[in-house]
């Protein structure tokens, strides 16, 4: 039989053995072991005319003989013991005439003889391994890239610091030592430096021929190895190395790739090499772990076969895996190559002289010239070598160049040089990062001094960022990253280029104390290549609004968004470098803004100009629509601009230097364009306009708004914002703004009110929500000063603020806090300076871990509309403090706290608050709310008007605190009185505010009216001291606001107390009336007492006084009481809608999950009924089947639902295209997942609305007489529905009792979408219980309806029993709204089946109970 390879087992063994007795014995090499001479072979070398022929001679005769051996087969414990046999000839014919010749005596006492004088450099230089620990400290850190090792962080001061500790991937070493790595502490005691003299060079320590033989070594060894590790020949060896035997010895040497998995590269060893599976793991382990793995030894026609089978069995799906059949003489010198870089790297730990040796002979020009050194040669073949060379030579790198700073810059330098192709070599190669040569740069752009060189000499921010975007070449027609179209291959390289950007971040994290001109010019070269960057950034992923139907295919945006958070730290670093030198910002204030200029110049909007007038104003604009143009998320130049723009307040610039900045080429319509738009589409987003667009639009305005990346994409545009609204008319301003949220035709004309309110109700509540966006806009734009530069406040304001707001919602945890706060480019948020001014540690109780809560006294600082509060923040937050306010007695008011002032460059930003087309806006919505009756505005609508009132009266009451009434030109008081000009109001603002303080239909913003409508008159006061030149003292303790609101306050708890009085008295009388009601009706209520004697046996001893809540309403008898009709408000979860269940309303539904079960079964071996033939009106007494059913109470829309449903079998559909997997629920048999909960469901249940029951106060018949009519009525039935076949005479038709139609059919009082949820749910059940196709002209339909909501009750009642709880008295909501659906279903079910259906169940189910002498034979005639 023919092995895969294509020789037989006895053949391919007898060739593996010729191919070993080519070799020599072991015993022959033994023999030369012992009679072998270090002393003597170095001796002889030290007296040749060329000791490198010398050395290569001994070297092309004992490396092949020592280290040619292949792959045995033989057992890991026997495989472990050659290579100590390697190690041990390799040490003793190899290496031991090395260390003669370069110590000139014996090893051991000349090594430790160099150790002893030996003054050592303080820095540790301990190389991590890959999990190894690492400890950085965050108060001393330089940047978060500085590390120490466990030992030497145990013996620092770091411990007692703040730390962070980490594990390492790999590559790098403990920056103890290092005087730029630290603070302070840069020592451990360990590494605590000497006293020798720091510019001592330590080659002049050792003796002066000993220098000369180790330059001769260094040199002869080190060329050896790079020359070798290079080495592209599989079959020649370089010159001097031949062996003087050559043998036809090959290896078949498989190499590691990151394409290929372990086990698609052990099944091919398997059929290529013929080994065990065991052998297979073991061959792909090392392939993993080293790079490479010789995995047949023989021949080259026995080896190439072996290559030729790997290749074509790995070639199929993806690139093969590389293979070369390799001479077994250039595998060996390879492997000594790795010895002898080990070894270097050990001599040089005994002496620092020797280490800047070998520096020097590393960086050495070859006689190439430039990029000839054998560092060069290493660095620029590495993406060629395998792993394991690449461990080593780096870790010798480390071990040498990095631990001595003159040669460590001379290396940086020529790592700057090589940077552009090393990085190109990393995007070709397919191995990690941490692997490669470019993983080197954290150890050189990190040092701050050597950053600065590197940026000053070769330019190295241009150079990072040019070779960053020339590896980004697929863009679309404007020049703009395009990620949208990415092949596998594409995307791969984009995952690996984004290292350059964390190269750049090395070399930015650390800011300059001092420029030079070299610097600043460089760095604005720097500049102009990132501002490139962004303008390719500028405007990507345009978005359209889907209109008709769904989009098809979701389009890609994951790519644009890592792109953007890669960058944002890059951003903020520029920021703070430009902040730090008044001429580097000025100029790169000019090229933002030329950059932007630019990106402006290519929209296609400037050709069709309009005009927009209101309230008197007019301003020129252009026409633009967000719902139907293109718009893009990524504004990076209009951001980077805002921050300079910030900058320029915050240092004062543009107050000291007015002349050298380029503000007469600013234009604020253009500045406030691309932000405002972004955020239109933000708020179209919320009003539900894009829903067409799938999740990826909603995904990117989560991350919009999410605080990895709102730093530079929504608080800069906040900012763009408010640095254009100051420099403009604040008319024009929101004119534009308007404008942008499609809502100017709203506020412009005067009938818009009219017609507003009768357009669509869909557009009625987009336009709703828009207005409330764009008013929650303007909050923000004129109340977010906690910027340093926007306001007047510092970096630990802001981050008191952030926490503040966040502890307003609920205590948290200093992890919740932690990633709540955005970080710095150093990892820090910041929050320890801050936590503990503004809250109080709670200790850990029974949840297992420590809260925060805020302290009372900074309760006043919450700001309901704060701009990082998302709606379910806000909601919880306005919760949380209203229930505070409560608690402590006081009204539920949430004022706006007291805004810091603005710096002056942003001081015009508070006319916006007194303009007259905002005016104008909170008159109209003012004017709705006095009018609830047309329903063109909300309640949210209306708080966020009453909030910018209550900022505008803030401002003006702080101006008049801090100046004369004569200075103060913020006169919103006098504004607020006079009548307003803007259509669609009547009378004042503050008239308007005063006729809503007492509305009804407000009563939740009551007390916020009444706090305005204070401060009006207080600041009224004010004005009128002021201008009487009267001045009141006031003591510190108490103002006049506090004093009205005092008074206020004992107003409130005096009502208060008279309500409470009033109620108990009317309670009393109520409580009386009922006794004297019971006691003149004992008999009755004797009566009903003694028929519910059999279910409740303690009625009977009760006194008729104490069941007065039993007997005020009768649910069922003669006299039984009609129930009080009830509303029910829901809340769709997919579009938050609040409605009302109504009959003739829009359909509500539950989501719900119906199977079959055999819970409560008796008889488990009773086979399950045949679906066609069984007939499920009467269950079987063993309950061997049951239908249940059950439900998460979740609500939505049937029509949301529906469009949800209809989502998740389009995602399926693609996520089968695309993917193989099964999901955990089955589309195709209708199950899905409660958009809410993920519950799983495969149902809806309609919400049908409470049945009004009149009350009967009639006369309740015998039972006699009750059965008699009963009999009547069916026999009428039952005439009716026979057939004519039936041979019945007409004149035999039996009696109809009086007022009972035969022929009856009644109204079904439901709308046509709630009757198609009726019919949902009961095919539902017909499918699941009978496990048949659906057929709605099944008469068994309803029968499944009921027999459902019968079991679950059944099933429902015996767990309450097995628990031992009340019957309906321990209901989780879920299962009261799942049985109250089940429940009105069940008695509505009869609307969608033929009343003749209905009748005949009736007939069967009524003849069952009341035992009617009816035969199975015609009762059975109206199935």
């Amino acid at each position: 039989m023919t092995s895969v390879s294509g020789y037989s087992p006895s053949i391919r063994r007898r060739k593996m053995a010729s191919a070993q007795s080519d070799s020599e014995p072991p015993s022959v090499l033994c023999s030369e072991v012992l009679n072998f001479s270090a002393k003597d072979t170095a001796s002889q070398w030290l007296s040749a005319a060329d000791l490198q022929q010398e050395v290569y001679r001994h070297l092309s005769v004992y490396v092949p003989r020592i280290l040619c051996v292949g792959p045995s087969g033989v057992s890991s414990r026997e495989e472990q013991k050659e290579e100590q046999k390697e190690d041990l000839a390799s040490q003793l014919l190899l290496l031991a005439p090395l260390e003669w010749l370069l110590l000139d005596e014996e090893p051991a006492s000349g090594l430790n003889l160099l150790q002893e004088n030996n003054q050592p450099s303080p820095l540790c230089g301990h190389v991590f391994k890959v999990g190894e620990p690492t400890y950085s400290c965050r108060e001393c850190a330089a940047d978060p890239t500085c590390v120490l090792c466990m030992k030497c962080f145990l013996e620092s001061i770091h411990k007692e610091h703040r730390y962070r500790m980490t594990t390492s991937g790999g590559g790098g070493f403990c920056d103890c030592g290092d005087a730029e790595a630290w603070k302070k502490g840069s020592y451990c005691q360990k590494h605590k430096p000497n006293n020798r003299d720091t510019e001592e060079d330590p080659v002049s320590v050792l003796p002066a021929d000993m220098v000369a033989r180790s330059f001769s070594i260094f040199s002869i060894l080190l060329k050896y190895a790079v020359d070798m590790l290079t080495w592209d020949q599989e079959d020649q060896l370089p010159s001097g190395l031949e062996p003087p035997h050559r043998e036809d010895t090959y290896h078949c040497m498989l190499f590691n790739d990151e394409v290929h998995t372990y086990e698609q590269v052990i099944y091919t060893l398997q059929k290529a090499v013929n080994c065990s599976q065991k052998e297979a793991v073991s061959f792909a382990t090392t392939v993993d772990r080293d790079g490479r793995k010789s995995v047949r030894y023989g021949d080259f026609q026995f080896c190439d076969q072996a290559k030729s089978v790997i290749v074509r069995n790995t070639s199929r799906q993806s690139k093969p895996l590389r293979v070369q059949v390799m001479h077994s003489s250039v595998v060996a010198h390879q492997c000594f190559a790795l010895r002898a870089l080990s070894w270097l790297g050990q001599i040089i730990q005994y002496s620092d002289g020797l280490r800047r040796i070998l520096c020097e002979v590393g960086l050495q020009k070859g006689p190439e010239g430039e990029y000839s050194s054998l560092v060069d040669k290493l660095m620029l073949n590495d993406s060629k070598m395998w792993k394991g060379a690449r461990n080593i030579y780096h870790q010798l790198l480390m071990n040498s160049l990095l631990m001595d700073f003159r040669y460590k810059k001379i290396f940086a330098i020529q790592f700057a040089k090589n940077y552009r192709r090393l990085q190109t070599d990393f995007m070709e190669d397919d191995h990690e990062r941490v692997v490669s040569v470019t993983s080197l740069s954290v150890q050189l752009f990190t040092v701050p001094t050597m950053a600065r060189m590197l940026m000053v000499e070769e330019n190295l921010m241009t150079t990072i960022i040019r070779t960053f975007v020339d590896h980004l070449r697929h863009r679309d027609l404007q020049g703009r990253f395009q990620f949208d179209r990415y092949t596998a291959q594409q995307a791969f390289k984009f995952g690996r280029v984004q290292s350059l950007i964390g190269d750049l971040k090395y070399v930015l994290i650390s800011r300059p104390s001092a420029w030079s001109d070299q610097l600043r010019l460089k760095f604005q070269e720097g500049l102009d290549a990132f501002l490139e960057l962004l303008k390719c950034m500028q405007g990507m992923d345009p978005v359209v609004r889907q209109v008709g139907q769904h989009i098809e295919m979701e389009p890609e945006w994951e790519a644009a968004f890592t792109l953007q958070m890669k960058l944002t730290h890059i951003i903020s670093m520029i920021q703070e470098w430009c902040s730090t030198d008044e001429r580097v910002l000025i100029e790169a204030y000019r090229k933002c803004l030329s950059a932007l200029s630019h990106c402006h110049s290519g929209l296609p909007d400037g050709e069709q100009p309009i005009s927009l007038s209101v309230s008197g104003h007019c301003v020129e604009t252009f026409r633009y629509q967000v719902s139907q143009d293109k718009v893009s998320i990524h504004l990076p130049v209009c951001r980077l601009l805002a921050g300079l723009h910030v900058l320029l307040s915050r240092t004062e610039v543009a107050s000291r230097f007015p002349e050298q900045l380029p503000l007469g080429e600013l234009s604020p319509p253009l500045l406030i364009e691309l932000p405002l738009r972004c955020l239109v589409l933000c708020a179209q987003v919320h009003a539900g306009m894009w829903r067409r667009n799938g999740f990826s639009l909603i995904n990117q305005i989560y991350y919009y708004h999410n605080v990895k990346c709102r730093v530079e994409m929504f608080d800069k545009d906040i900012v763009m914002l408010q640095a254009g609204a100051s420099m403009m008319d604040p008319n024009h301003f929101l004119m534009i703004v308007l404008s942008r949220f499609e809502l100017f035709h709203i506020f412009s004309s005067a009938d818009c009110r009219k017609r507003y309110r009768e357009a669509n109700k869909d557009v009625v509540q987009q336009n709703n929500t828009l207005i409330e966006e764009m008013l929650h806009l303007i909050i923000m734009v004129v109340g977010e000063r906690y910027v340093s530069g926007v306001g007047q406040v510092e970096l630990f304001d802001e981050v008191r603020r952030e926490i503040i707001h966040q502890l307003s919602i609920r205590p948290m945890a200093h992890s919740e806090l932690v990633k709540a706060l955005p970080e710095n480019g150093n990892k820090e948020t910041g929050l320890e300076r801050v936590i503990n001014s503004v809250a109080s540690f709670k200790k850990p109780g029974v949840t297992g871990r420590g809260l925060y809560e805020l302290r009372p006294e900074w309760n006043k600082h919450f700001n309901l509309y704060f701009h990082h509060y998302s709606r379910a923040d806000q909601s919880k937050a306005e919760e949380a403090q209203r229930k505070l306010r409560r608690q402590n007695g006081e009204d539920t008011a949430l004022p706006p706290p007291p805004p810091p002032p603005l710096c002056p460059l942003f001081s015009s930003l508070v006319n916006l608050l007194q303009c007259d087309v905002l005016l104008a806006v909170e008159g109209a919505v003012l004017q709705w709310a006095v009018e609830p009756s047309g329903g063109g505005w909300t309640e949210s609508m209306l708080q966020r008007v009453l909030h910018l009132v209550g900022v505008a009266l803030l401002e003006e009451e702080q101006q008049l605190e801090s100046s004369r009434d004569d200075d103060v030109t913020f006169n919103y008081t006098c504004k607020i009185i006079r009548p307003g000009e803007a259509p669609s109001t009547s009378g004042s603002v503050l008239a308007l505010l005063e006729s809503l303080q007492n509305a009804p239909h407000l009563e939740v913003h009551k007390d916020m009216i009444t706090w305005i409508l204070k401060m009006v008159a207080n600041i009224k006061t004010r004005r009128e001291q002021t201008s009487s030149t009267f001045t009141v003292t006031i003591s510190q303790g108490q103002g006049p606001e506090e004093m009205v609101r005092d008074k206020d306050k004992a107003e409130r708890k005096r009502k208060a107390e008279m309500a409470r009085l009033r109620r108990e008295k009317i309670m009393a009388q109520m409580s009386e009336m009922q006794k004297h009601f019971i006691n003149e009706n004992k008999e009755l209520f004797q009566q009903s007492l003694e028929e519910l004697e059999a279910s409740t046996s303690t009625a009977e001893n009760s006194p008729p006084s104490s069941d007065q809540t039993c007997v005020s309403q009768v649910c069922v008898g003669p006299r039984r009481v009609g129930g009080a009709e009830r509303r029910q408000l829901v809340t769709c979860i997919l579009c938050q809608e609040e409605q009302e269940v109504r009959s003739q309303g829009r359909a509500m539904v539950l989501a719900a999950f119906i199977q079959r079960s055999t819970v409560l079964s008796k008889n488990r071996q009773r086979n399950l009924p045949d679906p066609e033939r069984h007939d499920p009106l009467f269950m079987h007494p063993d309950l061997s089947l049951g239908i249940h059913t059950a439900s998460c109470g979740h609500i939505m829309h049937a029509t949301c639902w529906q469009r949800y449903f209809e989502a998740v079998q389009l995602k399926e559909q693609r996520r089968q295209q695309r993917l193989r997997g099964h999901t955990s629920y089955d589309v195709e048999n209708g199950e899905f997942l409660c958009p809410l909960c993920e519950c799983l469901s495969n149902t809806v249940i309609p919400l049908l609305p409470h049945t009004h029951t009149p009350d009967y106060r009639v006369d309740h018949p015998t039972l006699e007489a009750w059965l008699s009519t009963a009999n009547q009525q069916t026999s009428a039935l039952h005439s009716a529905h026979r057939k004519p076949s039936d041979g019945v005479a007409e004149g035999a038709e039996p009696p109809v009792p009086e007022g009972f139609r035969v022929d009856f059919t009644p109204q079904n009082p439901f709308s046509s979408n709630i009757r198609e949820m009726i019919t949902t749910f009961g095919m539902s059940t017909y499918k699941v219980g009978l496990k048949v196709n659906p057929n709605e002209q099944d008469h068994r339909v309803p029968v499944l309806s009921w027999s459902t909501c019968a079991y679950t009750i059944q099933s429902i009642e015996r767990l309450l029993m097995d628990e031992d709880k009340p019957l309906f008295g321990s209901l989780p909501c879920r299962q009261d709204d799942c049985l109250s659906a089940l429940t009105r279903f069940s008695s509505a079910c009869w609307t969608a089946a033929p009343p003749t259906t209905v009748q005949s169940h009736f007939i069967r189910l009524l003849a069952a109970t009341v035992f009617l002498s009816c035969s199975a034979s015609s009762a059975a005639c109206f199935k």
